[in-house]
């Protein structure tokens, strides 16, 4: 929309002042007006509306009431007198001005392309664009009514790519809700660590707080996160159009207490023109991946064969409980049900560790096959450092997670830009393909102010809706919650990421069991990253760590959760 909204005030600017005599078209000049400054987040009054109309005053004001009486603008109060008040694009304008688009789009084709004709152009005329699903989600819309939130709107998110872009469009969501947004960032796990600190104050910091997936239970057991059936009526969020691995782990006990903000599951990267001139096929089981990272694996030339979470603590724990689950088992005993493990019960206190099994072992062992193969710093590598490597075209294959992806598809100068193949995790002899989910759902504080809570409730609405998660990849973002953003066309021709999500989701390849949300998982996650960092660095053998590990395990989830 902004690229063809600049391209029609530039077109009206030349024709306006290219031929005389000329008369200028108010509702064009002040519709074009107000949708660049929608895109852009800025605030538009009834007086700048008549002064971009081209015409005498009296003129434009008649003729932007004429607008607003056919509904394709909404007027905003800015004072709680009603007197002041901003203009925003109605439904209805985004919609019809988003259908114009892709007719002046087809129309600037057929005169300039020749038969040069887009894959987009041609699926139209061959009926591609009515197909079921492919429909475009419009623009967000500005809410009727600005927030009303002392010191504007506060978040508590993860420093990742797709909260650095929800940080890049704060003007526009500003414009959007009506108020000032301050977002905080941290690191993962000084992110958990100001989740719960915010907990024990009286009046929470934040409006809404990012909660990592395996985090839900914990902060749920410890009174941090409210119910989101307490606060809002939840089938305003359209539950069904999540991903259905993605909704289930925002949920504990039957109960949703987030909302998706990402669904990001961890895939294998591999480099598809290294493969192919090789003349390898891309890996889908363990043993695979071990014999292509020894064919690339080349030291003394700069390659190496695979990249991978091999930090100490948190990033090496999350490494291992994942590899698990590519051998068939979770880390605890959680029942067997169609298609994995059952992580929608936890409220339970009887579960043990399986750290310490043949299928764990297996797991251990084939993390120290990878070693092998893998960059000489890779005991200090983490969730960035190991695609950093791999876009730079040293690597051949890396674990990662698709909002990483930005880092070498919006990078036309990485070696790995537009060479980048996407697969589930291969498995071992007892497992299955499986995509472990990662991300985040806003959360609201349990403490926070009751005065605060139902707008912030419709600031969760819209940070997650489908316009903003479409506006987000737009943006750079590679991960998508929701099945209709994935589907769109327009999200669809950014990235081969987003349907290669939704077909895993209808395959049933989206698990989040390998990181159950458990009260304690905390805790295993940090005993397991240490111990098997000694393991990898050879002062232990796998069964020693293992051995440890479940002893620790065991430990902690004896202790209760306050």
């Amino acid at each position: 929309m902004p690229r063809l909204v600049s391209f029609l005030q530039e077109v009206c600017s030349e024709i306006e002042n290219g031929l005389e005599p000329n008369t200028p078209n108010p509702h064009l000049n002040m519709v074009l007006h107000l949708l660049r400054c929608h895109c852009e987040g800025r605030v538009v009054s009834p007086s700048a509306m008549v002064a971009a109309s081209g015409v005498p005053y009296a003129t434009g004001t008649r003729k932007l009431a004429e607008i607003v009486d056919s509904g394709l603008v909404e007027q905003r109060p800015r004072t709680k007198s009603g007197k002041s008040f901003s203009l925003h694009p109605s439904p209805k304008l985004l919609h019809t001005f988003k259908q114009f688009a892709d007719r002046i789009d087809r129309i600037a084709q057929a005169a300039y392309g020749g038969a040069q004709q887009s894959a987009e152009t041609a699926d139209y005329y061959y009926g591609g664009s009515y197909q079921a699903g492919q429909a475009t989600i419009p623009p967000p819309r500005a809410l009727p009514q600005s927030l009303n939130l002392a010191g504007g709107l506060r978040i508590l998110v993860h420093g990742d790519p797709t909260f650095m872009v929800m940080e890049n469009l704060k003007r526009q969501f500003e414009q959007i809700v009506g108020t000032d947004i301050s977002q905080r960032a941290f690191s993962i796990d000084r992110l958990r660590e100001e989740g719960l600190r915010n907990a024990t104050r009286n009046k929470s910091r934040y409006d809404l707080i990012a909660v990592d997936l395996p985090w839900l239970g914990e902060f749920v057991k410890k009174g941090v996160i409210r119910p989101l059936p307490e606060v809002m009526d939840v089938s305003r969020l359209e539950p069904s159009d999540f991903h259905t691995a993605g909704w289930r782990a925002a949920h504990w006990d039957g109960v949703p207490y987030g909302v998706p903000s990402q669904t990001t599951p961890e895939l294998l990267f591999y480099r598809k023109d290294w493969f192919a001139e090789a003349g390898l096929e891309p890996p889908t089981v363990t043993d695979d991946v071990i014999a292509a990272a020894k064919a690339f694996h080349d030291p003394r030339n700069g390659r190496y064969g695979v990249a991978w979470n091999a930090a100490r603590g948190t990033a090496l724990g999350h490494t291992f409980m994942m590899t698990c689950a590519d051998f068939g088992q979770p880390i605890v005993n959680l029942p067997k049900i169609a298609g994995g493990y059952d992580a929608d019960h936890l409220e339970r206190d009887d579960f043990r560790p399986m750290l310490d099994t043949d299928r764990a072992r297996a797991a251990a062992e084939y993390l120290m096959q990878l070693m092998e193969y893998s960059p000489p710093d890779i005991l200090s590598m983490s969730w960035y450092e190991r695609v950093r490597p791999f876009a730079s075209g040293s690597v051949a294959m890396a674990y990662g997670y698709t909002l990483l992806a930005p880092y070498f598809e919006l990078d036309k100068t990485c070696a790995a830009h537009g060479n980048t193949g996407y697969l589930p995790h291969p498995h071992g002899p007892e497992g299955v393909p499986i995509a472990p989910v990662g991300g985040y759902v806003l959360c609201i504080p349990a403490n926070l102010s009751d005065e605060r809570l139902e707008d912030t409730v419709e600031a969760l609405i819209a940070f997650t809706s489908p316009a903003a998660q479409k506006l987000y990849a737009q943006e750079g973002s590679r991960t998508s919650p929701r099945y209709s953003v994935g589907t769109d066309p327009e999200v669809r021709s950014l990235s081969t990421i987003f349907e290669l999500v939704d077909q895993m989701s209808w395959r049933d390849e989206l698990q989040f069991w390998p990181r159950p949300p458990l009260p304690q998982i905390s805790g295993i996650i940090s005993a397991c990253g240490t111990v098997l960092h000694d393991m990898l660095r050879g002062l232990v053998t796998p069964a020693e760590a293992l051995a440890d590990a479940q002893a620790r395990a065991e430990a902690i989830l004896r202790q209760p959760v306050t």
